[in-house]
């Protein structure tokens, strides 16, 4: 996002009045994600009036975070404010698709938290709600702003990589949960809760192309406490574009990076805060025909390499087994005092 110069900061002020909000939901993402951003001084857009949450402590704390805003323990007493410009869908995901259908049917516009809804046709039917209402709907993806995955999409379009074969995405740790969202009938689990960051990145990989398919699925659990999957691997394509493998595990404790994209001339891996690229220049390398026959100066094996990757060792035992396959071969050490 392109930032505005110093000298024409002020001219924001007058380019809209703010608007008014209402926020249903405290828990992490209405008051440490969205609420956060309207606390900050970036925020020159938003007004929180309102605020739902059934839990009367965070109506308490929410009346002292935004001074002047009215607090509900239902979100159906918004439906008789007629001063709200904007209502964000912050509560549990089970109930995106039906607050979000009931505050569309008002003519209420809605920012809603990811999962958008279950299915993909609870998510056509909202659109379609919002056309007839004509409201503004949007998903709180922003991870479609997040700055390496900007990057890394404009190095793909850029050429440099070359062709892009392959983009592995990985979304995983160490931890284990037993929260509601661990529990289907809560619309939850690893795909739900976390798969909306690296399945919409890789969709973007696949520039939303319409031919776009899952090739390959796996949901699985591992750590979690409830019934919802906590271990998800997805593979999809789409004609003319790259694969893209996309992984979520909670016992994955080295996952080296966040994004990787495979190209015909080179490899870019990234983290959120770093990255390393190692890419072919062309044309500075000479032409390579190539040679039917083994090459005369071409790769040679030095032993300390061979012995340094396991080849010896590997060969070694290969033989042995194949000479002895109907005895215990013991090898001790490396490479040294075969007994049979």
């Amino acid at each position: 996002m392109e930032k505005i110069p110093a000298e024409n900061k002020q001219i924001r002020r007058y380019v809209m009045k703010k608007l008014n909000l209402a926020i249903i939901g405290q828990g992490r993402s209405g008051k440490d994600i969205h609420g956060k951003y309207y606390l900050s001084a970036d925020n020159l857009y938003f007004d929180v009036k309102y605020v739902v949450d059934e839990d009367a402590d965070r109506r308490t704390i929410s009346e002292a975070r935004y001074p002047g805003c009215k607090t509900f323990a239902d979100y159906r007493e918004l439906f008789a404010c007629e001063d709200i410009d904007l209502v964000v869908n912050a509560t549990y995901s089970q109930y995106h698709y039906s607050i979000t259908k009931e505050l569309l049917q008002h003519g209420f516009s809605v920012l809603v938290e990811k999962p958008f809804a279950k299915t993909g046709a609870q998510c056509r039917e909202l659109m379609e709600i919002a056309k007839e209402k004509n409201v503004v709907l949007a998903v709180f993806q922003q991870t479609f702003l997040a700055p390496f995955y900007v990057s890394a999409k404009a190095l793909a379009e850029s050429g440099k990589l070359g062709r892009i074969l392959q983009v592995d995405l990985r979304y995983s740790g160490f931890a284990r949960r037993w929260d509601w969202q661990t529990l289907q009938k809560n619309c939850a689990g690893s795909l739900y809760n976390t798969g909306p960051h690296p399945v919409g990145i890789a969709l973007g990989f696949l520039d939303f192309d319409p031919a776009a398919a899952l090739v390959f699925s796996r949901l699985d659990k591992a750590l979690t406490s409830g019934d919802a999957d906590d271990y998800d691997k997805l593979i999809l394509t789409a004609p003319g574009k790259p694969v893209v493998d996309v992984e979520i595990c909670s016992t994955d404790a080295y996952s080296p990076y966040t994004l990787k994209i495979k190209g015909t001339l080179g490899t870019f891996q990234c983290t959120t805060k770093e990255y390393k690229l190692t890419y072919i220049v062309p044309g500075e390398n000479p032409e390579r025909p190539v040679q039917e026959r083994f090459l005369q100066d071409g790769y040679r094996i030095k032993i300390n390499d061979a012995a340094s990757d396991g080849t010896e060792f590997k060969s070694t035992r290969f033989y042995l087994c194949f000479l002895f396959a109907d005895k215990v071969v013991h090898i001790r050490g490396f490479l040294s005092d075969v007994v049979l």
